[in-house]
């Protein structure tokens, strides 16, 4: 053992990948699978990103370089584990030795994964999957608790490089792959240093045509990243300290230097989000509120997430499954998918914002002061706990009202009846999750 563990951690590291920002810069693509000697390349996509100009850029690229690549493109909005494991299989049908993600979260999560599942090195090629090459595993054994065992694999991982066409996620600069599971009415990750892209590509041009709406709850999932990064419990606060230097968690808890990103990226929104919105051709907006994804994905990927996120999973997965009497499950949005219900991810995340941060400004009130500043409220020093809440959430409603989202679980379907389902769903999550002891009254 390298270490004795002890009540508390003393320790955060940070990790990201390397990444490249600019005007165009899809079209280098091609000079960086051939740099890495790769033979034959898998391109990870969505039908619909597959007619758009950033997969085409990828394309022209490779076959320019005349660099041998494969599509795949069944990829689900909001992966499950069974999409996961539609592309697993894929990835075990080829020789493939590198993977380029074109697309949002669901994308690069879904390529993580499939590149995560072939790591070990056999003549020319790297050929066998993580779950093949370690036949006693199962699925769930990477998984987080509580449904998996969290196993570290000891083989190097083959190059990712992640190319995002919305500006919300920020996958391209983490180690986390997010998934539905809905016979268990939850989500669950894989959560690995080895899983973040070696190269972000993040190119202006590839957000220029996002949907109104997908660009609102895109920005409101940089948004709840920056704020639940900067308030999450210190990384020093955190219980046990892992044995080994191998055992620290991803998701560690604020520290200093989460903390510059995620306020740098609260700092842009309040400059930037409604200019790119309001005016979709602003160019310079839409390139700011870009580099505000990856400049969250950086703080929250090693900082965690906490409220906002937890509680918003009961929410959307309402739609998987007859949870709920009501018709929250129904939800649909004209920007997004018609084939299925879906409450899309940054909605669901901001639905209970004001609420989650009304309830944390006791435990961190200087944060909950300096993130509402950075959004543009003037909080005088001395200023009291309520006073800190309430101009923090009046810039969360600010944004809702001037976007006209739907605004609380009525809007998406939900009734009443809905709430104790919901409440338990979400106490489970986070007592199995993040080992919370929740009172009854905060249930309420």
């Amino acid at each position: 053992m390298l270490m004795t563990a002890s009540p508390t951690e003393y320790a955060f590291e940070m990790i990201q990948s390397t990444l490249r920002f600019g005007r165009g810069v899809t079209a280098e693509v091609g000079y960086d699978i051939r740099n890495l000697g790769a033979k034959h390349t898998v391109v990870v996509t969505d039908v619909n990103v597959a007619k758009t100009r950033a997969f085409k850029q990828v394309a022209d690229s490779l076959t320019r370089l005349g660099q041998k690549f494969t599509v795949f493109e069944d990829v689900q909005v909001e992966p499950s584990d069974k999409s996961m494991k539609r592309a697993i299989d894929f990835a075990r049908s080829g020789r493939f030795d590198s993977f380029i993600a074109v697309g949002g979260g669901s994308v690069m999560d879904t390529a993580k994964v499939r590149y995560f599942s072939k790591i070990f090195r056999y003549s020319d090629y790297y050929a066998a999957a993580l779950y093949t090459s370690n036949p006693q595993d199962d699925f769930l054994d990477f998984i987080v608790p509580p449904f998996g065992l969290a196993k570290i694999p000891d083989r190097p991982m083959l190059p990712l490089i992640a190319i995002p066409t919305t500006a919300g996620t920020g996958s391209e600069t983490t180690g986390v792959s997010v998934m539905d599971l809905p016979e268990h009415n939850c989500k669950t990750a894989i959560r690995l240093r080895c899983l973040k892209p070696l190269l972000a590509i993040v190119d202006p041009l590839n957000v220029m045509s996002l949907p109104r709406n997908v660009a609102i709850y895109s920005g409101f999932d940089v948004l709840c990243h920056a704020l639940e990064s900067y308030t999450a419990l210190p990384y020093n606060e955190r219980t046990p300290r892992p044995a080994t230097p191998q055992e620290r968690p991803l998701y560690q808890g604020s520290n200093p230097i989460s903390d510059v990103w995620s306020l740098e990226a609260l700092r842009v929104m309040e400059k930037y989000f409604r200019r790119s919105i309001f005016d979709p051709s602003d160019e310079e907006a839409r390139t700011h509120m870009l580099m505000a994804s990856s400049f969250a994905g950086v703080g929250f990927g090693n900082a965690g997430v906490h409220l906002c996120h937890g509680l918003s999973y009961p929410i959307r997965l309402g739609k998987t499954k007859q949870l709920y009497s009501s018709q929250g499950k129904k939800y649909t949005d004209p920007d997004y998918p018609q084939q299925k219900a879906l409450i899309p991810h940054g909605l669901s995340v901001v639905t209970t914002a004001v609420a989650d941060f009304e309830f944390t400004i006791s435990a961190c009130p200087d944060r909950h002061a300096n993130a509402a500043k950075a959004l543009g409220a003037d909080i005088p020093i001395s200023s009291s706990n309520e006073y800190i809440s309430r101009k923090l959430c009046d810039q969360i409603r600010g944004f809702m009202s001037d976007f006209k989202v739907p605004n609380g679980l009525g809007a998406l379907g939900f009734s009443s009846s809905d709430l104790p389902k919901l409440t338990d769903a979400a106490v489970s999550a986070f007592t199995k999750h993040r080992s919370l002891l929740v009172r009854r009254t905060e249930m309420q």
